[in-house]
């Protein structure tokens, strides 16, 4: 286990260059797989799921020279192997999924582990993902330990209609597109910027995809793919962290920021909070009046609300970045979860802070706002945004507190608490019980 210890109450000030998105890295990894050319990253992050694809590929024979201070990755599947009967892929990481599709295309198998999982969000099916993978001719067979997958020949193309907008499957169904015989149509297709990154990188292996960044997307399968060099972007969920540190802790942080054009529902969405958010010369800067406010809906008699649901809604994994704001700001403010149904239990923990949230269904809760707060020891859900979120309430109130099981935050930030450190926070991992 580790814990986050926090000396809150300083404002945060400075400036602060984001990482890679988790969510884009991994299925970028993974669809390296689909190619037997060299292919250089640059801006990999040193994240444990990082180096869980990367230790899958060292095993099954591929070429992987990383380093982390600089960011750039190497990595060749000229040589790679695979054996469904006794290769394993990691458990403990649901992007591992996204392996199946390279597997399937080179080797004609694969397997998925009965117990891939992610942040404990609530019921997260792989359904919708079998299904694609059937769609494209894979027999699928249930073991006692998971399920493998076999093709004869080449993947078939295919016209597919999901249940509703997945990032995961929209990536599985575009990895499998790209060797496939024909032309394969996704309809209701995820369309985040981590989405569109990932296209990015594709169409530069040479996958010839149309629609990218809507919820139709068009892929007309290759024979093969080449190489090539990509440059991850910065993570957008950590900008918005580290706006929502700078505005939590009553500071003043710019952060890097060359996709602006991402951000004016998110501005808006910190606006509710009374913080401007400003674009200029490639950086974002939050400006906050402290004490925060929520500001009133012209409609008397509603709550304040932020809703969160596939792109281009609000992302559903910056709720509880939001959520931590509404806890300090004065006024309530209502958060509507409206994909996951496990994803906001974890009220009881702000409460140990003294902050006032009430859980109204699995999807919803309401916070009363402006109380005041003092240092605690709370315990993290298995859920990376939720880790930060205390992380931050902790940040705004001064005093020692700890936020125990934070590992999480490593999955996705692994630099987050030097970051904010040379922001001014007093913060330090702490490891064992």
């Amino acid at each position: 286990m580790s814990n986050l210890i926090v000396h809150g109450g300083t404002p945060l000030k400075g400036r602060v260059i984001p990482s890679a998105n988790k969510n884009a890295v991994l299925p970028i990894l993974c669809g390296t797989l689909l190619s037997r050319e060299p292919i250089r990253l640059k801006g990999i992050p040193e994240s444990t799921d990082v180096r869980k694809i990367l230790e899958v590929f060292r095993k099954l024979g591929s070429q992987v020279e990383v380093n982390y201070e600089t960011g750039i990755l190497d990595v060749h599947h000229r040589d790679t192997h695979f054996d469904a009967a006794t290769d394993r892929l990691p458990e403990e990481m649901r992007s591992s999924i996204m392996l199946v599709p390279g597997l399937m295309a080179r080797f004609g198998a694969a397997r998925i582990e009965d117990d891939v999982k992610g942040c404990t969000l609530g019921a997260r099916e792989i359904d919708p993902h079998v299904e694609v993978f059937e769609r494209f001719g894979a027999a699928v067979e249930r073991q006692p330990d998971g399920l493998t997958l076999k093709v004869d020949g080449k993947l078939r193309a295919n016209k597919h209609w999901t249940d509703y907008a997945s990032v995961t499957t929209t990536e599985n169904f575009i990895l499998c597109a790209a060797l496939a015989e024909g032309t394969s149509t996704l309809t209701n297709a995820a369309s985040e910027p981590h989405v569109q990154e990932f296209t990015q990188f594709m169409q530069m292996l040479g996958a010839k995809i149309e629609g990218q960044g809507t919820s139709r997307v068009t892929i007309h399968g290759v024979d093969k793919l080449g190489g090539g060099e990509f440059t991850f972007a910065e993570d957008f969920h950590e900008i918005v962290t580290f706006l929502a540190l700078g505005a939590i802790t009553g500071g003043d942080v710019r952060v890097k920021n060359s996709q602006p054009e991402q951000f004016p529902l998110l501005d808006r969405t910190f606006a509710k909070f009374g913080v401007n958010i400003v674009h200029e010369d490639g950086w974002s800067r939050c400006e906050a009046q402290f004490p925060l406010k929520v500001k009133e809906p012209f409609t008397r008699n509603i709550l304040q609300k932020v809703e969160a649901a596939p792109w281009p809604y609000l992302p559903v994994d910056l709720l509880p970045i939001f959520v931590a704001l509404g806890v300090k700001a004065e006024g309530s403010v209502m958060f509507w979860n409206k994909v996951y149904d496990g994803a906001m239990g974890w009220t009881s923990e702000l409460a140990k802070f003294g902050g006032h949230a009430f859980q109204a269904d699995p999807h919803r809760i309401i916070t009363f706002g402006g109380k005041p707060l003092t240092p605690a020891e709370v315990e993290s859900p298995y859920i990376i945004r939720v880790a930060i979120a205390l992380v931050m309430v902790a940040a705004s109130t001064p005093g020692r507190s700890v936020i125990r099981n934070a590992t999480p935050v490593r999955r996705a930030h692994p630099n987050f608490a030097e970051n904010i450190r040379r922001l001014g926070a007093q913060i330090e991992w702490v490891e064992g019980d």
